[in-house]
């Protein structure tokens, strides 16, 4: 009965409240996510230390690193255990589920023991001046201890709605932010830890978040595994993840890659131009995660769909989320707009800083509005195990169209070239994106 309920959703449930049911919890959980990613940057700014506010933007697309990684387990896992669920191949798919689970304690232990090995080359790498290194270097030394926990929590976030459990996905990742949150002003304020504080509080929340995801699964409550006894390797259970979950990956990746670039030529500009965009990027997240959050709770469904060769529920599920995806991102994109001084004003007081970050706002918004229709075609390309067409998008848009704008765009307009290059690269990966989608499903519905 409860595989029956958890599955309904999937296969029966209307579609308009299926994909809000699915969606919702994921755009809730990366709300928090984004809450935890702005708490550090506004408590460290109630210090009125534009230095350490810098050091946090510097040292993001470090931590970043570690959650493009889950996203290998946490995508490419959702879109074979989703379709495995349709094919009706339940102990295969609690396979990949363990295989995600003991990988991600694996390869985050590993990614935390070289980053402290190689500190100070990272630190060089992503453009610290002296003036911010010292800050950067705390931070990151103590984040890094909850590397194999950020794995986890980044992963289970997206495999528990594979099988219907939405609600518990959010629960994780609610739990260990809010404490994150709380532990934050405490921390840095209270105590006066300041930016050490900022990092301590963020390793107990993903500590506290993936202990939650593992006691689920230890409680014996879900459809899906992840006893080692269960782990396996071959029988395409590592491959299958690896095919879709690393180019999903690349976008992650290549994001802190590029951020890391941006960095590092914008500090050229000074260390306030550096703090203004670190600000500015953040402000964009608010529409970005939500609608992040909006395709991982889709894809699911579509894949169910794909497995069980459901094309006309597949097709109504689709054209419903891209509809739902755009009037979200528009109505994010104009309340970011309309209240732009005031989000910046919580971060930066320095007022050439707030200038910087006002300016670079602007910018980022003019394109925003296509965050969620690229994320619903990037995952619905990933929940019909389209390997090739997701690397190609995933490279494209943080990468190959992106990381040469920035340096085109730099050599016209100075700063605000490095800024215009992202919604260069919105536009061009959105229309990628939906040329991709529409050959594979044409392809896929073909021959199927």
């Amino acid at each position: 009965m409860r595989d029956v309920q958890s599955l309904e959703v999937f296969s029966s449930m209307p579609v308009p409240k299926a994909v809000l049911k699915n969606a919702i919890p994921a755009m809730a959980a990366m709300l928090m996510v984004l809450i935890y990613n702005l708490a550090d940057t506004f408590f460290i700014g109630q210090t009125h230390d534009a230095m350490q506010v810098a050091a946090v933007s510097l040292a993001t697309p470090v931590f970043l690193i570690f959650m493009a990684v889950g996203t290998v387990f946490g995508i490419g896992g959702t879109s074979v255990i989703s379709r495995a669920m349709g094919e009706g191949r339940k102990e295969y798919a609690q396979k990949v589920c363990s295989f995600c689970m003991w990988s991600c304690v694996l390869i985050g232990s590993v990614m935390s023991v070289l980053f402290w090995l190689f500190m100070d080359r990272l630190l060089a790498v992503i453009g610290a001046s002296p003036n911010t290194w010292e800050l950067a270097k705390c931070y990151l030394n103590i984040v890094c201890l909850s590397g194999p926990f950020v794995l986890i929590g980044n992963c289970y976030s997206n495999i528990l709605r594979a099988e219907g459990q939405s609600s518990k996905a959010m629960m994780g990742m609610l739990v260990g932010n809010l404490l994150n949150l709380v532990l934050d002003p405490m921390m840095i304020l209270g105590f006066g830890w300041n930016i050490a504080g900022a990092a301590i509080a963020t390793v107990i929340g993903n500590v506290v978040g993936a202990g939650y995801y593992i006691l689920y699964f230890l409680r014996g409550k879900s459809l899906l595994s992840v006893r080692m006894k269960d782990f396996a390797v071959r029988g395409k259970v590592c491959s299958g993840v690896l095919a879709i979950g690393i180019p999903a990956s690349l976008g992650s990746l290549l994001m802190s890659v590029s951020q890391i670039i941006v960095n590092g030529r914008m500090s050229g500009y000074g260390d306030m131009a550096l703090a203004g965009i670190g600000v500015a990027m953040k402000v964009t997240m608010i529409t970005g995660m939500v609608c992040i959050g909006l395709g991982q709770g889709v894809q699911p469904l579509l894949g169910y769909c794909v497995g069980a060769k459901n094309w006309e529920r597949y097709r109504k599920i689709l054209r419903f989320s891209l509809c739902f995806a755009l009037i979200l991102s528009i109505v994010l994109t104009l309340v970011c707009y309309l209240f732009t001084d005031q989000i910046v004003h919580a971060f930066l007081a320095e007022g050439s800083a707030f200038i910087y970050a006002v300016r670079f706002v602007r910018i980022l918004l003019t394109t925003s509005c296509l965050f969620g229709v690229f994320y619903v075609l990037t995952n619905a390309l990933q929940s019909m195990g389209a390997a090739v067409s997701s690397l190609v998008l995933n490279l494209s848009r943080q990468g190959l169209i992106y990381i040469p704008a920035l340096f085109i765009f730099q050599n016209f307009l100075g700063a605000d070239g490095l800024v215009w290059a992202q919604p260069v690269a919105d536009i061009l990966s959105t229309l990628l994106a939906a040329i991709l989608c529409c050959a594979v499903t044409a392809k896929i519905t073909r021959t199927a």
